[in-house]
Parts: C-alpha cells; structure tokens; sequence
C-alpha cells in the first residue's frame, strides 16, 4: 500500500497535460485578442476606402 502512494504521489504526468492546456488557452486568448483588433482596424480600413472611391 505504502508503495502504491509513492508511485501515486511521485507520477506526473497528468501535470504535463495541465500546463499543455495553460499553454493551448494563453495563446488562444492572445489569437482572439488579435483578431478583434486587426478586424477593427480593417472594417474602418475598408469603408475609408469605399468612401473614396464612391
């Protein structure tokens, strides 16, 4: 039994698979950060120019 929790308490693969998923969420919150500036900047972007060439 002893054993059994020393195996259990020195296994750690399961901390591989959390920091994998901190890591896959960061860089998801900085891709839609990003995305919503650059698509602002494009929408006001592309009515300047509809309005230039109208």
């Amino acid at each position: 039994m002893r054993n059994q929790v020393a195996r259990y308490l020195k296994d750690e693969s399961g901390a591989t698979a959390i920091e994998y998923g901190t890591i896959a969420s960061g860089i998801s919150l900085i891709v839609v950060s990003a995305v919503q500036l650059i698509g602002t900047d494009l929408k006001v972007m592309m009515t300047y120019i509809a309005g230039v060439l109208s």
